[in-house]
C-alpha cells in the first residue's frame, strides 16, 4: 500500500469506519458521564487527543526494545505519564474545566481506545504513521464526545457552549449561545441516562448512513454457472 493511501485509510478508520466511540464503543465510561455540556466534552476530547498522539508516537519509537512479555505495563507506565502531563497543564492553565472533568481526567490512563491502538497499531508500525493513527483516533473520539455534549446541553439546558471561559479564558463567555429558552432543565437529557439514549441514537444514525452507502454500491457481478453433464458410455 502507498504512503498516501495509507495515511487516507488511517483517517477514514480513525474518523468514521472503525470510531473508538461509535464502532469500538471504547472507553464509554467518561464519554457518558462528562458530556453534559460542549465545553466539558472538548476538554476531556482534547486531553485523550493529545495522550493519544504522545503515547502512539513513544510506543512506536522503543518498539524494537520492548519485550513481548512485559509490553503492556510498558503502554500503560507511557500513558500514564502523558496523562500526568496533560492533567498538570491544565490544572495550571484551564482549572475551571480540570474541576469540571474531575476523576475522568486522570481515568484516560485506563482508556480502552488509547491502550488498544498502542497495542494494535503504534507497536507495529513506524512513528509518522502511529501518530497520524493517534490524531485520526482521538479527533474520532473527540467529534462523537462534542456531538453527544451538544445534543445533551441543547435538550436539557437550550444552550450551546456553556462554561466555554473554563475552557479558553474570560474571551470565550461571548461563545456562549442560548438557543432555546427553557424555564427548567430537562433532567433526562443533563443526567447519565440521557447520555446513554443519545449515544444509541448516534450509533443509529451511523449505521443508518452506512447501510445507504452500501445499498448505493453497485451489485457485483455474478459469475454464470456452468452446468456440468456426467456422460456415461456403459
Amino acid at each position: 500500500m502507498k504512503l498516501t493511501e495509507e495515511y487516507k485509510e488511517l483517517a477514514w478508520q480513525g474518523l468514521w469506519k472503525n470510531n473508538p466511540g461509535l464502532v469500538q464503543l471504547l472507553g464509554l465510561c467518561p464519554l457518558l458521564a462528562v458530556t453534559s455540556t460542549v465545553t466539558n466534552a472538548l476538554g476531556l476530547g482534547l486531553a485523550t487527543l493529545l495522550v493519544l498522539i504522545g503515547s502512539n508516537a513513544t510506543v512506536s519509537a522503543i518498539r524494537h526494545w520492548v519485550p513481548k512479555e512485559i509490553r503492556i505495563p510498558i503502554f500503560v507506565l507511557i500513558i500514564a505519564a502523558f496523562v500526568t502531563c496533560v492533567q498538570l497543564l491544565m490544572n495550571a492553565f484551564t482549572y475551571g474545566i480540570y474541576e469540571s472533568l474531575g476523576i475522568f481526567l486522570p481515568l484516560i490512563v485506563t482508556n480502552c481506545a488509547i491502550i488498544g491502538r498502542a497495542e494494535a497499531y503504534a507497536s507495529k508500525n513506524p512513528i509518522k504513521q502511529a501518530s497520524f493513527d493517534g490524531l485520526m483516533m482521538g479527533l474520532g473520539f473527540a467529534a462523537v464526545l462534542v456531538v453527544l455534549g451538544a445534543m445533551r446541553e441543547l435538550l436539557g439546558q437550550g444552550t450551546l457552549f456553556d462554561g466555554a471561559h473554563l475552557l479558553f479564558g474570560e474571551w470565550a463567555t461571548s461563545l456562549r449561545i442560548e438557543v432555546l429558552h427553557l424555564d427548567s432543565q430537562f433532567l433526562l437529557a443533563i443526567l447519565p441516562p440521557g447520555a446513554f439514549i443519545g449515544m444509541g441514537f448516534l450509533i443509529a444514525l451511523k449505521n443508518y448512513i452506512d447501510s445507504q452507502a452500501a445499498a448505493r454500491q453497485p451489485a457485483p457481478e455474478q459469475q454464470e454457472n456452468i452446468e456440468r453433464v456426467r456422460v456415461n458410455f456403459d
